[in-house]
């Protein structure tokens, strides 16, 4: 994903699952990839921020949801870096209630797109805030779990954490 030449301020941290980048305008937040996650982005001249405030925030409400203390995520986002495609997908994830689940094809018809599976399904593969974006909710037509740029064990770490399993 080539974001906007727009001041980036990031901050590595850890999780759980392992390590993640965030990243941050000064609209929101624009990323939280998992560290050797397919698609993340090239970080050559963004600002090290460890105190810039929406990162904060950001650090604070992930560690809260691997806690078991969070279910919403209440940031302020900037999805302005994807197409106006990605960014309707990306939306509809962020209706999907924690411990929800639903497949490509439903998610294509709730964006009023339902021939376009596999372009949800690629939209969900460049989401730039996963977790918080949940495009881990997205399941294969029959339950399975099926790709997730972060990796399926942390696809299904973070199903499990939400009281859902994964086939």
């Amino acid at each position: 994903m080539k974001f906007k030449t727009v001041p980036i301020h990031t901050l590595h941290t850890t999780t759980p699952l392992g390590g993640i980048r965030l990243a941050a305008t000064n609209i929101g937040l624009i990323g939280l990839w998992f560290d050797e996650q397919r698609h993340s982005p090239d970080t050559a001249g963004w600002l090290n921020a460890p105190a810039h405030p929406v990162l904060l925030q950001a650090v604070a409400q992930v560690n809260e949801y691997f806690a078991g203390a969070r279910t919403r995520f209440d940031l302020p986002l900037d999805l302005s870096h994807g197409t106006p495609f990605q960014q309707s997908v990306w939306h509809a994830l962020l209706r999907l209630p924690y411990g929800d689940t639903t497949s490509y094809a439903a998610l294509s018809a709730a964006i009023g797109k339902p021939a376009a599976v596999r372009a949800v399904g690629a939209a969900g593969g460049r989401n730039p805030i996963s977790v918080i974006v949940p495009c881990h909710r997205i399941l294969g037509s029959d339950g399975s779990l099926t790709g997730y740029a972060g990796g399926l064990e942390r696809k299904r770490h973070l199903l499990t954490l939400e009281g859902r399993g994964g086939k």
